[in-house]
């Protein structure tokens, strides 16, 4: 019974160091995904500046009260905006920035192609 008892106890505290595990690697992905609007070129989790910090613990609580990650950008989109976000989603708002790079590179290859048929002829 003594055992029985000694091995609850230790898989209780694996558990929670697993579950613990998972929600820090779910809040450095998330952070990972914010623009630091301060910064605005680096992500909150490489900044580390008043805004970044307080949204890091906002995240960390946000978690902490059963928000998911999408709960937690829809959240923080309509507080901030969509520019908070580095990967956008694809929506009327935003099909142009997705589409520009397929643009360009369609376009240079057509440009590439003329150059390539214009120096055979």
């Amino acid at each position: 019974m003594r055992y029985l008892k000694l091995i609850l106890i230790i898989f209780f505290i694996f558990g929670l160091n697993y579950s613990h595990a998972q929600q820090s690697e779910l809040e450095n992905k998330i952070t990972k995904n914010l623009r630091c609007l301060v910064c605005q070129g680096q992500s909150v989790y490489d900044s580390d500046t008043e805004f970044a910090n307080s949204l890091k613990i906002l995240v960390k609580n946000k978690l902490n009260e059963g928000f998911s990650e999408r709960q937690i950008y829809t959240y923080l989109k309509e507080r901030y905006g969509e520019w908070i976000l580095f990967d956008p989603e694809f929506t009327k708002k935003t099909y142009f920035l997705w589409l520009i790079p397929i643009l360009m590179f369609a376009i240079g290859g057509l440009v590439i192609l003329n150059l390539f048929i214009i120096k055979k002829n």
